[in-house]
């Protein structure tokens, strides 16, 4: 299971870094244009057995977020930080959002062997304090560019489905799940960006 999941992890990736690299870069025109501070997002995530790596993103907040959150609540449950009206959030950062197109980038953590097309969303340690079992349980896998929590959730600000939906796929995980998770991700992200 672990060298057929490597196996498209690379294929996929590969590909797509070599599909989306001018996408990516008049995206990164867009966001510049949109607001100032750098077109990348970058940030510490726990990965498999706790080992730290460096997440890539494109940036969708004003280049100060960081020191604005201690101003902010969040809206779920638990150590996750969460708002779903994010005030932080640039113009082009809510269609990057909306589009999923600001994670692409992570598609190099994916080839690199830090996270996996599929498995648990990458978080910092300390978000994952609130229960130690959902926390050792989810870092036996990589962390993943989607989940069935992306797929599956029915409100982003309920902390118990993400504990549940991370365990299932944790516990089941398999080629064929990860497939279907992909497929199943393609067609949420195609929903969401289409224009009525």
């Amino acid at each position: 299971m672990n060298a057929i999941k490597r196996t498209l992890d690379i294929i996929v990736s590969f590909l797509g870094i070599i599909i989306f690299l001018p996408f990516c870069i008049a995206l990164g025109f867009l966001i510049k244009l949109d607001s100032s501070g750098p077109i990348f997002f970058t940030q510490k995530r726990c990965g498999k057995d706790g080992k730290d790596f460096r997440m890539y993103k494109l940036r969708t907040m004003i280049s100060d977020a960081e020191m604005q959150k201690e101003k902010l609540r969040s809206e779920v449950e638990g150590s996750v930080f969460k708002i779903k009206k994010d005030p932080r959030v640039t113009r082009v950062g809510k269609f990057l959002r909306r589009s999923c197109f600001d994670e692409l980038p992570q598609l190099l953590n994916v080839l690199k062997g830090e996270m996996s097309l599929v498995g648990p969303r990458p978080l910092a340690y300390h978000e994952m304090s609130g229960d130690t079992k959902w926390r050792d349980l989810r870092l036996t896998t990589k962390p993943g560019l989607t989940g069935l929590w992306q797929i599956k959730r029915t409100d982003e600000r309920k902390f118990d489905e993400w504990l549940l939906y991370d365990r299932e796929y944790v516990e089941n995980q398999s080629f064929l799940l990860d497939i279907k998770i992909l497929l199943m991700t393609f067609h949420s992200i195609i929903k969401r960006t289409e224009i009525h």
